[in-house]
């Protein structure tokens, strides 16, 4: 299957370039930072105003990933909605194809620091999930290893013909994976940032994403 192959404490991963991760042994998929209701928080709060498809376009491309891989659990790892608020916020045909991808499927959503605790949303929410040999959480824990985390939005900065880009990317070593932020008009905190550099070891990996996952040396 496309995307960037790779082993973590022994489990086999594959790092979509869309920023999915796949679990091919468990039929998992995991995303983070969905962040859906973006645009709506920040127009109830004064903010810039975004287009407001964000909702569709993520779950789109979920949905995407979801049929491309044939995943039957799908891990949602926290910061999966921008606040509380957003649940009352969201459009009925929203809601609607929501439950259209949960069903028949085991969601887990993880609790996230945007939307901590259960809501009225279908599937199971966890503050974090263990299936040996790896542990899914939302925050990294820099004094745990074999986690698969989320939170920071990792993006690299490239060169490239004398231009600069700056993709989100998954950060790889041997104790974890950072997945990048998978909602639209989500931000991001760069690779040589210092809680970035702090977590993750020297020889860290950055797997960037685009049309197809590509690993480079984490740019420090």
């Amino acid at each position: 299957m496309d995307g960037y192959h790779f082993t973590l404490a022994g489990a086999d991963l594959i790092a979509f370039g869309s920023g999915a991760l796949f679990w091919p042994e468990k039929d998992l998929i995991c995303v983070s930072d969905l962040h859906l209701g973006k645009s709506s928080r920040l127009l109830r709060r004064g903010g810039p105003v975004l287009p407001p498809y964000e909702v569709k376009d993520t779950l789109y491309r979920l949905q995407t990933d979801i049929m491309l891989s044939a995943a039957q659990t799908i891990v949602c790892l926290g910061d999966s909605f921008d606040d509380l608020e957003v649940e009352s916020s969201l459009l009925e045909d929203e809601v609607s194809w929501l439950n259209r991808l949960q069903a028949g499927r085991c969601w887990i959503w993880i609790e996230g620091n945007h939307d901590p605790g259960p809501m009225n949303i279908g599937g199971t929410h966890l503050k974090q999930l263990h299936i040996p040999p790896l542990t899914f959480r939302h925050i990294p824990n820099s004094s745990q290893s074999w986690e698969v985390a989320g939170h920071y939005h990792p993006k690299a900065q490239i060169s490239l013909r004398g231009r600069h880009y700056s993709k989100p990317c998954f950060l790889l070593d041997e104790n974890r994976v950072v997945l990048p932020a998978f909602g639209t008009f989500t931000g991001g905190l760069k690779t040589q940032s210092v809680k970035l550099l702090e977590l993750m070891l020297p020889n860290a990996l950055a797997i960037l994403t685009g049309k197809k996952s590509r690993p480079i040396p984490m740019p420090r």
